[in-house]
């Protein structure tokens, strides 16, 4: 990552996590209807842990590291804001084989073929993809696998919620394109993508009625459909869960 710009993402993270700014709370209502692309995240990260070694890319204060060191696998997290580290050692302390660290995830320390896995949740979208993906597939050992759960950049109407709320993102972060994924595939011979939450955000204002979430199982339902039946309509989803192959 470019020095200044390595500079404002990690001011940026570190005041979300010290709380300074509450970055996330106006976007609360949203995540309500994000169980179904986080559950298969977990699957996935989760599938093959036990005697793995994975590298969560993009911790933050803790993410999914516990997790995947408590399914069997040797984890090393890395984040470059210092208060999220900070944070993740306060709450992992030395009870589970976690390894973090402060790193620039474009330009890691970690020898080539190093880890089974890398995954990470919101961390491609602030970063340069070439770098990243080159990095990412270099740590990976010959037939390693990683997984990220990124936002989409094609949707008016989240692109019109994003403008009106410019004090929850860092100002180099980018929702992801369609185009971005063919620099995955310039990198990695294998590239497979599953789209998230483009119905479901219809339930959103019910998120406190009894009928959520019916609703939303409906709606998930109703979103794999049309994917199916109009893969143009994938474009306009929230989230894309990513897995990349070495």
């Amino acid at each position: 990552m470019g020095d200044e710009r390595s500079r404002r993402e990690a001011e940026f993270h570190d005041r979300r996590y010290s709380g300074e700014h509450k970055t996330r709370t106006p976007a609360r209502k949203y995540y309500s209807v994000f169980a179904e692309c986080r559950a298969a995240y977990l699957e996935r990260i989760l599938e093959d842990a036990e005697g793995s070694r994975v590298l969560e890319y993009g911790c933050g204060p803790g993410g999914y590291a516990t997790r995947l060191a408590k399914a069997g696998a040797s984890v090393v997290a890395i984040d470059i804001s210092p208060e999220a580290i900070r944070q993740a050692r306060t709450r992992i302390g030395e009870r589970l084989d976690v390894e973090l660290l402060e790193m620039n995830a474009e330009s890691m320390d970690f020898p080539d073929g190093d880890f089974d896995v890398v995954c990470g949740t919101g961390i491609l979208h602030h970063l340069d993809l070439e770098r990243a993906f080159g990095e990412i597939h270099r740590v990976l050992k010959p037939g390693g696998r990683a997984f990220f759960v990124e936002p989409l950049g094609h949707n008016p109407a989240i692109n019109a919620y994003r403008r009106r709320t410019p004090e929850m993102r860092s100002v180099d972060e980018h929702p992801l394109l369609m185009s971005d994924f063919e620099v995955a595939r310039g990198i990695f011979p294998r590239v497979e993508l599953t789209f998230f939450n483009l119905l479901t955000l219809l339930a959103v204002p019910l998120r406190s009625l009894p009928v959520f979430g019916r609703t939303v199982q409906v709606l998930s339902r109703g979103d794999r459909a049309l994917m199916k039946m109009a893969p143009f309509t994938s474009r306009y989803a929230w989230n894309v869960l990513i897995e990349l192959v070495k």
